[in-house]
């Protein structure tokens, strides 16, 4: 929930650093408005893309939304014209942004459906996250499909844990390097 809001907040932000950018062709002071509505805008949508929506759809659903809003906004502040074809446009867009939202649901559904079809991943102790689980002929699973594994199932601190752990993690001493310090 908190995702969609932080997107709703991005997009009223761009709406309002946009219709300020036109308001500030009359009045010069509004240009800090645009500067702050669009450093906001862009803080807010890497919010909404850390906590994990897919980029597609947050953009499409941002840049769609904001095109309807502004051009209403615009109508009635500016005064500029709403006919047929630019409503036609609008709706277009509108409706694409809606089919990517569509199958970006799709696509989550179909990879929920394959990973529980798998049967593997689950803890046996209900804890977070998969377990990896190794194929008869290999000794380890690979991070990085351990880590995809973690992200359709954990929660998304825990791969970025994961992943910080990883980053500082001490290397292996070799035997030749442990020998060499205690000489």
């Amino acid at each position: 929930m908190t995702t969609w809001l932080l997107l709703a907040a991005a997009v009223l932000s761009e709406v309002t650093a946009t219709l300020s950018l036109r308001g500030a062709l009359d009045r010069p002071a509004l240009y800090v408005v645009v500067v702050v509505g669009y450093v906001l805008t862009f803080a807010l949508l890497a919010q909404v893309l850390r906590r994990g929506m897919g980029l597609g759809v947050a953009y499409g659903l941002w840049g769609a939304i904001g095109v309807v809003l502004t051009a209403g906004a615009s109508a009635v502040l500016f005064g500029e014209s709403l006919g047929a074809l630019k409503i036609s446009g609008i709706l277009l867009i509108a409706a694409g942004v809606a089919v990517v939202e569509l199958g970006s649901q799709r696509a989550r559904r179909a990879e929920a459906a394959t990973a529980a079809d798998a049967g593997a991943g689950e803890r046996p102790h209900g804890g977070p996250g998969p377990v990896p689980v190794a194929a008869a002929d290999t000794a380890e699973i690979p991070v990085e499909e351990w880590l995809a594994g973690a992200t359709a199932y954990g929660s998304r601190g825990e791969v970025e844990l994961l992943r910080e752990l990883e980053i500082h993690a001490i290397p292996d001493e070799s035997e030749d390097e442990h020998e060499g310090k205690e000489a």
